[in-house]
């Protein structure tokens, strides 16, 4: 059984709520199920927003370390990489360390600062992470699972794990697998067709939409857009064949993610495709799902939240 944990930011009291509801226990050095087979799959996104960066990446890791959890890279260890590696030739960091990126990143260079020992001891970690996941009976990564994707990161790094130089040459936006990397930490965008726009809620007009890629057969631009705060700004019609074929077969593995910030009660997006990102880097819950050997589609029982702002578990949202 594995119990799915998506992006924690920080956050390890909502952390240690969620793994002891779930009966895991600090022993040995690592939390762990005593009495059954049960393992934890971190979707990513372990840093940043949250103050307690360094003992969530602590737990984690002895937990990775340990065998009672397994983890992906989300967008922010992805950014974090780029922040704190310089480029071999010409010394600048592959991230801009500009005054808007370093303001997201407050939290976690305040306990690891730039060039200290433990920083790249941490940074090397990340690189060790996986952009996905994928077993017999189902799939987890960060933003989205797109197969062709997919495959152009398994054809350089059969195991999802960019090493170094990858690292350098994907940071590149010309690199063949940029987008595919790109892509799969931070979702896929779609540009509107031309004359075509919308104002996202802070008023800034977008001519691009955030894809809900796992919307089987969206016949409407509606179906497939995220955060449009006004649908009728859409195009009317349905979106191009390119963005519909793209979307989540409906007869592939159940597949696991978070990053969108979603609030409000738990919902499941489609058969087989779940998003647990209910804003715990803020003031949502970090919430989990207990994934069953042999399920073939997602149960909305089986989705538990724990406490909001640090604060103790509760039971399941059905």
């Amino acid at each position: 059984m594995y119990d799915i944990i998506p992006d924690i930011h920080g956050q390890a009291e909502k952390l240690k709520h969620r793994l002891a509801s779930l009966g895991y226990h600090d022993t040995g050095g690592a939390w762990r199920q005593p009495t059954v087979t049960r393992t934890a799959v971190f979707l990513g996104d372990f840093i940043d927003r949250g103050p307690e960066n360094a003992e969530v990446i602590d737990i984690v890791r002895r937990m990775v370390d340990a065998g009672s959890a397994r983890a992906v890279m989300g967008n922010h260890e992805l950014n974090a990489i780029r922040y704190h590696t310089e480029h071999p030739e010409s010394g600048e960091p592959l991230r801009a360390r500009s005054e808007k990126n370093t303001k997201q990143h407050r939290t976690f260079l305040e306990e690891y600062p730039v060039g200290a020992s433990k920083t790249r001891d941490v940074i090397d970690w990340m690189r060790s992470l996986p952009l996905f996941l994928e077993t017999d009976e189902f799939r987890a990564v960060h933003a989205c699972w797109d197969e062709s994707h997919v495959c152009e990161i398994k054809t350089s790094a059969g195991d999802g794990i960019l090493h170094e130089e990858l690292h350098v040459e994907v940071a590149d936006p010309r690199h063949l697998l940029h987008d595919a990397v790109e892509t799969t930490t931070k979702g896929p965008e779609f540009p509107l067709p031309k004359g075509y726009g919308f104002h996202d809620k802070d008023g800034v007009k977008r001519d691009y939409i955030r894809a809900k890629w796992w919307s089987a057969k969206p016949r409407t631009w509606h179906d497939i857009a995220m955060s449009v705060p006004e649908p009728n700004e859409l195009p009317p019609g349905e979106p191009p064949a390119g963005i519909v074929e793209r979307s989540y077969p409906a007869n592939a593995k159940p597949v696991f993610f978070g990053h969108y910030w979603l609030t409000g009660r738990p919902v499941i997006q489609a058969a087989n495709a779940l998003c647990l990102d209910y804003s715990a880097g803020r003031e949502g819950p970090l919430v989990s799902y207990l994934f069953m050997p042999g399920d073939k589609e997602l149960r909305l029982e089986r989705i538990t939240v724990g406490g909001q702002g640090g604060s103790g578990p509760r039971g399941a949202w059905a």
